[in-house]
């Protein structure tokens, strides 16, 4: 029954990198001991592999003899049901072995079965575990800036002169706001743990070049291993600390393989970055319900870190989660987004195998709506807290509602001592979740496609009353709306728009907050026109035609939580924007 782990994929473009490691510029001031620390973890890959493993086994083999052979056998029909679908080396290598599993299940002694634990465990650590090479780290930040600012201007790659301005243009492309230098203080003192919002794949790229652009230290994260068919993709996020999360294995097992692997490295002090959504939010709404799995593992890590610290004497290292949000003017995968989102009645389906992200030429037809809109995306990072939902001070001390300082320990202790309480950690995420949402509404930036979207659909929901949301969806190009109309009832809504930011309910990007109605619309129309494949809004004379409801509403769902706050009195708007805030409570 015995199956090899697999060896580390290797690439010729690797091979290539041979000369010897410079630190980024930011670091380059700093003593050796002080690079970052996942610039080490290819040193110490096979003992986190080995802990996760030892860990995995013992808690499965504590649970008695009865409960194992259940849990193989579970594991088996999850992964017979699995492989038999694919079409890959995977089937080759493993249906086989599982098929065998299942046959001699039965018969296998206690040691056999121990022992196909232990090897099928230490297979699913290897597959998930990732790299990090600091030479593919360097390389990237030299060449990734200059080459997306390459695929925008064709003329200017051909001529070589984007490779030095390639890192201006994402700089006007991708703003980073909110408290960078709170993270950037406990990122010395503690491990840090970020938890975005998640609407398109190109989230991870922009996270990691705003965090080097920051001078902060790349994260090690969990990425849909649909995501490494990409050769070039997957060269890089293979080596720049991305973990394999396969969605599609449903066995219990694999589970618990993945959040100890999360565990062990947050407990071992890797800064993390999960999406908490646990995948894209295809209805572009901010995400309310969120999968806490991976989460837990930082309260789980927190935890193991106390009773450890206690038995030396000493405090455990922090951990902190920053929630953060990434805002888009433009998604790249917004039309297969919200049509899988219409068309499945928001059941959930994690991967989605073939969407603009995949094709090459949406790219660049992404990217060039790109060029010359400034702040394109807004990054925000939100205010630092605890794993049980308390603010932190910029020294890492968690504070009390009414502001003073408490020690954390106290939350995972019994008599006095910390022990470990895996219901306890439980409450404590679901908690933690909930702060969790609460920061993404303060934190979302609302950007100008969004406002007019929302100005818009709400005006068709209002001129379609006792319609469901389906029936819209089919009214294209149906309704025209006077453009002198729509400036009015746009600047009414922005206003108000603008008074829930200033309470700190929300925020608003720079574009948003000074650009008249008209030069609004223009905006909008001109990311949306020449990007996606259908027509969004057309403008004739002096009427607006909506002609593609479902864009319209993927855009304007962002702005669900304030629906109710941004209306007008007149009794059609007030209903329409009723009916927009129902939306949240389907999500």
């Amino acid at each position: 029954m015995s199956k090899p782990a697999p060896k580390p994929k290797t690439s010729r473009v690797r091979d290539l990198l041979t000369k010897p490691i410079r630190l980024p510029q930011w670091f380059a001031s700093k003593p050796a001991a002080h690079a970052p620390r996942i610039f080490g973890f290819n040193d110490e890959r096979d003992m986190v592999i080995g802990e996760v493993s030892a860990r995995v086994v013992a808690q499965n083999l504590s649970r008695g003899r009865a409960s194992l052979e259940v849990l193989l056998n579970e594991t088996a029909h999850h992964e017979i049901a699995r492989l038999e679908k694919q079409r890959d080396d995977e089937v080759r290598e493993w249906l086989g072995f599982w098929q065998k599993v299942v046959r001699k299940l039965a018969r296998m002694s206690e040691a056999e079965q121990r022992q196909t634990l232990r090897e099928v465990v230490e297979y699913m650590a290897q597959d998930i575990a990732g790299n990090f090479d600091p030479r593919v780290y360097n390389f990237a930040l030299k060449t990734l800036p200059g080459l997306i600012a390459g695929v925008m201007s064709p003329r200017e790659l051909a001529r070589g002169a984007v490779m030095n301005s390639g890192r201006f243009a994402l700089d006007k492309l991708i703003e980073i706001s909110g408290h960078v230098d709170h993270f950037r203080n406990l990122a010395e003192v503690g491990t840090m743990v970020l938890v975005p919002t998640h609407s398109s794949n190109l989230d991870s790229l922009a996270l990691g070049e705003s965090l080097a652009r920051s001078g902060l230290s790349p994260a090690v994260y969990g990425a849909g291993k649909n995501l490494f068919t990409n050769p070039i993709i997957s060269f890089f996020m293979h080596n720049l600390g991305a973990y394999r999360v396969d969605r599609r294995v449903k066995a219990r097992l694999y589970k618990q393989v993945l959040k100890a692997y999360s565990c062990v490295m947050i407990e071992r002090g890797y800064h993390s970055l999960f999406f908490p959504g646990g995948t894209r939010s295809r209805s572009n709404m901010i995400e309310s319900r969120l999968k806490l799995g991976l989460a837990g593992t930082g309260v789980e890590a927190y935890s193991r870190r106390a009773v450890r610290a206690k038995a030396r004497g000493e405090q455990p290292r922090p951990i902190f989660f920053v929630p953060m949000t990434i805002n888009y003017a433009l998604v790249l995968e917004a039309e297969s987004l919200i049509g899988d989102y219409l068309v499945e009645e928001g059941r959930a389906r994690y991967i989605i195998e073939d969407d603009e992200f995949s094709q090459l030429d949406r790219w660049i037809a992404f990217l060039n709506r790109l060029v010359g809109y400034e702040s394109a995306c807004v990054l925000r990072f939100g205010r630092p807290i605890d794993p049980f939902g308390n603010l932190v001070d910029h020294r890492g001390r968690s504070l009390a509602p009414d502001g003073r300082i408490i020690d954390p320990v106290r939350y995972v202790s019994r008599r006095g001592e910390p022990v470990l309480d895996p219901a306890r950690d439980a409450a404590y995420t679901r908690e933690l979740g909930r702060v969790i949402v609460e920061h993404f509404r303060r934190e979302t930036v609302i950007m100008t496609t969004q406002l007019v979207a929302h100005v818009l659909f709400r005006y068709l929901i209002e001129q379609t009353p006792g319609s469901d949301l389906f029936d819209r969806m089919r009214r294209r190009g149906e309704l025209r709306w006077d453009h002198a109309d729509f400036v009015r009832r746009y600047s009414e809504t922005r206003d108000r728009l603008r008074a829930l930011a200033d309470a700190g309910e929300v925020h608003m990007s720079d574009h948003l907050r000074t650009d008249s109605a008209e030069r609004a619309l223009e905006r909008a129309m001109g990311a949306w026109d020449g990007y996606h494949e259908r027509t969004v809004v057309r403008l004739e004379g002096e009427e607006i035609s909506l002609e593609d409801p479902a864009l319209l509403l993927y855009y304007q769902n962002r702005l669900v939580p304030w629906a109710e706050g941004l209306a007008g009195s007149g009794e059609g708007e007030r209903a329409a924007a009723l009916e927009i805030a129902s939306f949240g409570g389907a999500q």
